[in-house]
């Protein structure tokens, strides 16, 4: 055992790691760590399990957290959010290419004829709610100048935020998350009906012989707006297992998006800002899906990709906050904020119900705004439904980032089942137990949760094993063995 003077040493993180290191039980603390693939916030829980054989009464095997180095066990956080957790955000990344590629391609109980069916990306867009700094193109792809008349710079913070903020429509915009979900409800709708005319069908007839599956991801703008890419397929009545009509084709499918993405209209009142129709913007991007293994710009790979990337972002990625701005100080409004499980005082108004420090924010001019537009709206009643103040550090959206009909393909509470399934029988085979029967196998267990996050050294431990495994992979990705 190695004995150090921790007198000496400054930081309290290597402190706590010096602890660990020389505890007797290290190499299982170790363990629980690079098991979690460097998860940055895992949830810590005591319980303890125990598998009985119920024939015979025989306990097969036992399993308490207070033999534990810490009394507990680490268990990944699962957050899809890359900006919270970059190892979980990357499992749920693939996941999604997973559920993604299977309604295309087939697999996981996907049939493979399904990638016969017609399919597009399409793209629905926010409308615009006032100028805002761009960098705009000519048709041969040159850059041009901003109707500032300056040239923006790709990472130029002035992208995305208004030309002038005074006459902007904050409100609009606010407004626009917060029903972006309804719009896509109501789109949805209105595709089926244009197919059915298409078709010349009654809806009802329609429907007995054509069924619209989709699978959607939301992904902000720079300007805070959300937008959602969307693989939309036609299946035959019964979903993906059966091909639609022969006269569904891809030119059907994409003439009857644009015309239902016209027709979608939301309407809001208030007395406080009047009446607002909400609409879809006017880009609006519909392009066919090839097969893989063509030579084809967007493939069934290329989309599954692509979906996967952004089902892991959050409104962070338009320089916004990753985290609730209320806590339960704030009239009941939410549950208190914890680190390592330390309440904190409300990010927006310290527990005052009062958004006083909204200027204090770290973000900029055109995201405080946005926020500080969904505090104010928030306080109207006739907007109480919305839970704007719940969703102000999502500049208003409220909805999934993630989200299919029933019928695309697999789920990813099934995938997750089959990882759980494989690890559970690789920590049986490596345990060398006896394979469950599950008619005279009994799992009894109780668990309670007692916190989130590391300890400051294990947290150094688990910053190392991400790094270990980032390499790894980088090193693999430029074709080393």
């Amino acid at each position: 055992m190695v004995t150090l003077d921790l007198r000496h040493v400054a930081s309290p993180a290597v402190r706590d790691l010096l602890h660990l290191v020389n505890h007797p039980d290290f190499d299982r603390a170790q363990q629980q760590i690079e098991r979690l693939g460097g998860c940055t916030e895992p949830v810590r829980l005591t319980g303890h399990t125990t598998t009985l054989d119920t024939t015979t009464g025989e306990i097969l095997r036992s399993y308490t957290t207070s033999e534990e180095p810490t009394g507990s066990l680490l268990t990944a956080c699962g957050n899809r959010r890359a900006s919270r957790c970059p190892a979980c955000s990357r499992i749920y990344a693939a996941d999604t290419y997973h559920l993604i590629r299977a309604g295309l391609s087939g697999g996981k109980t996907v049939p493979d004829t399904v990638r016969t069916h017609p399919r597009v990306f399409a793209t629905l867009t926010a409308p615009s709610f006032g100028p805002v700094h761009n960098r705009p193109t000519t048709l041969g792809g040159d850059v041009r100048t901003c109707r500032c008349r300056q040239l923006h710079d790709p990472t130029d913070a002035l992208l995305g935020t208004p030309l002038n903020p005074a006459t902007y429509d904050y409100t609009g915009a606010v407004l626009f998350n917060a029903h972006a979900s309804a719009l896509w409800a109501r789109f949805t709708t209105y595709l089926r009906r244009e197919l059915a005319v298409r078709l010349g069908m009654t809806q009802k007839a329609a429907h007995a012989v054509l069924r619209v599956s989709f699978a959607k991801v939301a992904e902000y703008q720079k300007r805070g707006l959300v937008h959602f890419h969307a693989v939309i397929r036609l299946d035959g009545p019964d979903g993906n297992t059966t091909p639609p009509p022969p006269s569904a084709t891809v030119a059907v499918l994409a003439d009857a998006i644009r015309a239902a993405a016209l027709r979608v209209r939301v309407a809001v009142a208030s007395d406080a800002i009047g009446e607002r129709e909400l609409t879809w913007g006017t880009q609006l991007d519909v392009r066919e899906i090839a097969s893989f293994g063509t030579d084809a710009e967007l493939t069934d790979q290329v989309v599954a990709a692509y979906v996967a990337k952004y089902a892991t972002k959050s409104a962070d990625a338009s320089g916004t906050l990753d985290r609730a701005l209320f806590c339960r100080p704030c009239q009941g409004r939410g549950a208190t904020l914890l680190s390592h499980g330390t309440p904190l005082p409300c990010t927006a108004c310290g527990g005052t119900g009062q958004a006083r420090r909204l200027p204090r924010l770290a973000v900029a001019r055109h995201v405080r705004q946005m926020i500080r537009t969904c505090w104010e709206l928030g306080s109207l009643p006739e907007f109480a439904d919305l839970k704007l103040w719940k969703w102000a550090h999502m500049l208003g959206f409220r909805g999934h980032f993630s989200t299919k009909s029933r019928r695309y393909s697999t789920t990813l509470g099934a995938l997750r089942e089959a990882r759980r399934a494989w690890r559970t029988e690789q920590a049986r085979a490596h345990a060398d137990l006896p394979e469950p029967n599950p008619t005279t196998t009994l799992v009894v267990g109780h668990w309670d949760y007692l916190g989130s996050g590391y300890s400051p050294g294990a947290a150094l431990l688990a910053a190392d094993v991400w790094y270990r495994r980032e390499l790894e992979r980088q090193f693999t990705a430029e074709g080393g063995c």
